[in-house]
């Protein structure tokens, strides 16, 4: 049991202090009455489109007070427990002194990470694409191990996955995955995974059982609020429809459910073929160009592109912000913050990304640069 003093708990107090300030919480408390005031006019809800995004405002606000009110509830608890435990020379109290402790250092992580998220995209939800790279047959693999970690990785969060479009390869793997994850902050979170993620390991599919190296590149692109318009020419699509080929509705291989959309202009292209319905798949795959014209176009204006997702690199060595070395030794290091973690299996199969995640926001920040 690690031991816990009431220094401990004053630097807990005095972190959390500063947390409270820079979050601005008598501001929010502020914005949450002017909020529900105006929520409860009459008429209100006359205009859906703009009542809908200031109840989302609300509930972000509520969110924020809320937390930081938890986090006070948790000192408070680690205080009385550790005044009383060392009154009373009690080991279990001491215990519960440290547990709330420790519960109190992850809320202000959480707490921290959410004041790092400035732009209003950040607060909602993300699409994100992985592309196999460099590396053939195996670069597929690794492209499906990468989409089982992100998926485990958002059920950890509590995040909402919509898979959009990931094809089974031939012969092992996938051949990209484009899925929506919906959830708090789970732009600004993910946006950190944005770029080459490589790979070593003695190779699956080589009956020598040679060391292979291989790529795979994630985009990570916020989903547009509703109030951020996109024009979009119908003469500069190409839209085709197709048999889909993996898993999905009951129209799968049996009706030409697929969509592929070309936006001729630019010669971007998205997929979708995991709904139920061509109508579906469509509008999935339009809100997916339209994130992707919007981040093409806000880098043409502001040249903002290098915030969203970082400079475009090939998907090869030397590019990667990420190294997941399987043989001849365990290790996951970024190669961004300098991060490292020997348990792969916590990262690949369980999804544990929040300390690579909250490194790199950090350090983006300019709070982890020595």
């Amino acid at each position: 049991m690690a031991e816990v003093t009431k220094a401990d708990i004053e630097a807990a107090r005095s972190r959390l202090d500063e947390i409270e300030g820079y979050l601005h919480i008598d501001s929010r408390r502020k914005e949450i009455a002017e909020l529900e005031e105006k929520s409860a006019q009459p008429g209100f809800w006359d205009d859906a489109e703009a009542a809908s995004a200031t109840m989302a405002r609300l509930t972000r606000a509520k969110e924020d007070v809320a937390a930081l009110e938890g986090a006070r509830s948790r000192l408070g608890d680690a205080e009385a427990a550790l005044e009383l435990g060392l009154e009373m020379e009690d080991e279990a109290l001491l215990g519960e002194a440290a547990d709330a402790l420790a519960a109190l250092e992850r809320d202000m992580g959480e707490l921290e990470l959410a004041s790092w998220f400035t732009d209003e995209l950040d607060h909602g939800d993300a699409i994100v694409t992985i592309t196999p790279g460099q590396g053939g047959l195996e670069a597929q693999d690794w492209c499906e191990m990468l989409f089982h970690m992100y998926q485990r990785y958002c059920e950890r969060r509590g995040w909402k996955v919509d898979v959009n479009d990931a094809p089974a390869a031939e012969v092992i793997g996938i051949d990209r995955a484009t899925f929506t994850v919906s959830g708090k902050n789970a732009y600004g979170m993910l946006r950190a995974e944005a770029g080459v993620h490589r790979l070593v390991r003695i190779s699956p599919t080589d009956a020598k059982k040679r060391r292979q190296t291989t790529f795979a590149g994630v985009e990570v692109l916020p989903v547009l609020p509703d109030d951020i318009e996109v024009e979009i020419e119908q003469s500069d699509l190409r839209i085709d429809v197709y048999h889909a080929s993996g898993p999905g509705g009951q129209g799968v291989n049996t009706t030409d459910s697929a969509v592929r959309i070309t936006h001729l202009p630019t010669g971007l292209v998205v997929t979708c073929q995991n709904e139920r319905s061509q109508l579906q798949n469509k509008a999935a795959a339009m809100q997916i160009l339209k994130s992707r014209l919007y981040e093409m176009e806000r880098d043409r204006r502001e040249s903002e592109l290098e915030e969203l997702r970082g400079p475009k690199h090939e998907i090869s060595f030397g590019n990667q912000i990420r190294n997941y070395v399987l043989y001849p030794f365990q290790l996951v290091k970024d190669t961004r913050t300098g991060l490292e973690c020997g348990n792969v299996d916590s990262v690949l199969k369980d999804g544990d990304l929040d300390a690579f995640v909250i490194a790199y926001h950090r350090w983006s920040c300019g709070e982890g640069e020595s």
